[in-house]
Parts: structure tokens; sequence; C-alpha cells
């Protein structure tokens, strides 16, 4: 056996567990979760007393810049900043210089993912080639060369006809479509609610019309929650995530915070917030994820107007959970772990999200009573509203295929 975790608060909802387990680790699986397990002489032992061990989380949406914009993120140091925060997977969006918009860029950025990464990273393939919303990529070929879903997040794809031709291929190609939800149109000098409801009420009719799987990113307004929630009672094909900022932050951030507080969409209201929670709590949002978007100093010292939309989020996400949903009683730990392990696990198809026994040995040991200030991070970027943030709850410990990447 490689590891024992002994005694902590095992919180695994894809098995239903929650309580007091040992979990042992072998040849970089889960080899049991039980009580009072006994691991052969030799094996490393961490006491995790007082701590939650949870499924490593699967972070859906992560912008890790390589290859072309490595003075802010390297895939290296991204998937560095994961591990701090407890993530074991992530999604790495397409929209990297160049754009990961044909097979053979896939197969490089596997071969780098496999030479850097310490967390499992999944590409995903652009929906338009180099991102410009007026020809399909290969969609077949991405999904066979490895990418768990295609993209062209940062932007959206304005042409309704061509979007449908793009479920069509994803559909075909059995992987699911991440819908940016912009009406660039509406959004040249603000990006108001009406830009991100129109999209989405879009994006789920052409779901319905393809029958395709398409997932909604970063949702930020009450309106989009409605419609969301009324095509999952219509069992339309819709999955859709939120962020944690959303959860914690209004548009009056922006006052205290600057730059660091711009990211797109924007921040909402209070009303737009509370509506994140309720579809939250009701299942009408499937997932959290960062939308970790790093950008160097430089570039977020510009006058507002210039500054580059985005905010890194790896290492504080699941402590803001923590403070925001689970200390407030909003989620249950059962149902916020779902929503970062299971959730996005199963809504891409991935091998992850579980401590099953067999599973690959993917997990992060929580403190959620530590103390902690957001003083510096892992990322090769600071572009965060919560730097210099006081939390409660810390990740302390991840483990991705049975190997300590983070303690």
């Amino acid at each position: 056996m490689d590891l024992l975790i002994a005694g902590g608060r095992v919180i695994d909802p894809a098995n239903g567990r929650d309580g007091l387990f040992d979990v042992l680790v072998g040849k970089g699986r889960i080899f049991a979760v039980g009580k009072s397990l006994r691991a052969p002489k030799g094996t490393e032992t961490i006491p995790a007393a007082g701590k939650w061990v949870l499924p490593g989380l699967v972070d859906a949406h992560v912008h890790l810049r390589e290859p072309g914009g490595e003075g802010s993120e390297t895939i290296e140091s991204g998937t560095r900043a994961a591990a701090a925060g407890g993530v074991t997977t992530v999604l790495a969006m397409a929209n990297t210089k160049p754009p990961v918009d044909t097979p053979r860029k896939v197969r490089w950025a596997l071969k780098r993912i496999r030479a850097t990464a310490l967390v499992r990273v999944y590409p995903v393939g652009a929906v338009t080639k180099n991102l410009e919303g007026r020809e399909l990529t290969d969609i077949r070929g991405l999904a066979r060369a490895g990418c768990a879903a295609v993209s062209d997040d940062g932007r959206e794809v304005m042409d309704s006809g061509l979007l449908r031709q793009a479920l069509i291929r994803a559909k075909a190609a059995g992987v699911p479509l991440i819908d940016h939800c912009e009406d660039e149109n509406l959004s040249k000098e603000d990006i108001p609610p009406e830009s991100e409801v129109i999209m989405v009420a879009r994006a789920i009719y052409l779901s319905r019309l393809t029958g395709a799987r398409i997932h909604l990113a970063h949702m930020s307004t009450q309106d989009s929650v409605d419609l969301i929630r009324r095509a999952k009672k219509d069992k339309i094909k819709v999955t859709a995530e939120t962020c944690p900022h959303y959860l914690c932050l209004t548009d009056d951030a922006v006052r205290r915070h600057g730059t660091h507080a711009k990211m797109k969409p924007p921040l909402r209201s209070r009303d737009d917030q509370e509506a994140l929670r309720e579809g939250l709590a009701d299942g009408t949002l499937d997932t959290i994820s960062t939308d970790h978007a790093p950008h160097d100093a430089a570039s977020k010292q510009r006058e507002f107007s210039k500054a580059p939309f985005g905010i890194i989020g790896l290492e504080t996400s699941f402590s803001i959970v923590h403070e925001e949903l689970i200390a407030k009683k909003v989620l249950s730990p059962t149902e916020a772990v779902r929503k970062m392990t299971q959730n996005p696990a199963e809504n891409f198809g991935l091998d992850a999200g579980t401590l099953s026994k067999g599973a690959p040995a993917d997990f992060a040991i929580f403190d959620p009573g530590l103390e902690w200030t957001a003083e510096r991070f892992e990322s090769k970027s600071a572009n965060s509203p919560f730097l210099g943030r006081k939390f409660r709850g810390k990740m302390v410990c991840t483990v991705v295929g049975g190997r300590i990447v983070m303690r």
C-alpha cells in the first residue's frame, strides 16, 4: 500500500458517504474506505482527525495560458495552483495563442501536460477555427485526439446556424459544447444581464432542437437561472455552472478592488447573487467552476476600460464555498462537494470525482478550522479580489494518482 489516510471525515457524494473513515491507497488507486483499516508495514500514514477527506475537486473551467501566455501562467504553474486548492482535474480552455483548434495542437498540449502538469488536465478544443466564429473546426478529430469538450470560451459563436451545426457535430463526436453565453452586439461598452440571458435562451433552444449536450459557462444572472430551471423541467440536455466570485461578491466590489474585480460576465446585483445560490440549492446549477483566468500585473494595472477580463480562482475556490455556502447552510457539505466533484466529472465523462474502490486515488484533505490569509499564490499571477482576505478553512493536502502533490 502507498498511503493510509486515517480518521478523517470522508465526504464522498458519489457513494453517499459522510462519516469518519480511513482511506487506503495502493498502486495509485483507492484500495479501501472503511473503519480502522490496517495497512502493511511501511505504508505512509497521514493523520486526518478533524479534517475532511474529499474526492479531488474537478474544475471544468480553467485557463492555463500555455502556449502564448506563459508570462501569466503555464501548465506547470497553473496545475500547481490547482493542487494548492485541492483540484486534481481541470478542463483547460482552448483560447491559448494559438488556440487549440486542430488535433495536432491537442497532441502538442497533451505532450506538455504529460511533461509538466501536477494534476490531471483535459484539453478543451475550439468550436471555430482560430476562435473567429466563422468556420467550424474538426470537432470529431478534436474529440478523438483527447478533448473532453469543445468551446470558444472567451468569445461567443454569434452565428446561430453555425452553433447549431457545431452542436450536431459535438453530439456525433460524443462531447458536450461549453457555451460562453454573451451577445457581443449588446456588450460593446458594458455587459448587461440581457447579453447573457438572450444567449442562454438561444443555447437552450438549440440544445432542444439538436438533442446535443450543452454546458452553460459562468452563469451570473437571475433570469438565466430561471431559464435553465425551466429547461431542466423540460428534460433538455443542458448543464450549467456558476463561479465562487459570483456567490460572494456583487457589483459594488469593483469600487474596492478595481481591475481585480473585472471579469466576464461582470459581478451582478444582490438579487442575482441570491438567485444563483437558490439555483445551486435546488439543482438548477450543476457545478461550481472557477473560470481561473490569470493575467500579469502590468496588464491589470491599466485603466479599467483597457485592462483584461478575468481573475484567478483555483487556490481559493473551496475556501469560498466553505464560508459562503456550507457555513451559511445554503448547501450541505455533501451537496457542495458534489457540485465540485461528482457532477462535473459526470457531465464531461471523466474518471474522477469519487472515492470508490478501484477509482484513481485523487483526493484532497481540507481543514475546516484552519484560518489563513490569501497573501501569495502558487499561480504566476495574483489578479484576485481575494488577495489579503482572511479565510476559515484551507486545503492542506492533495493527492493525485496516489502521489502527494501538495502538503
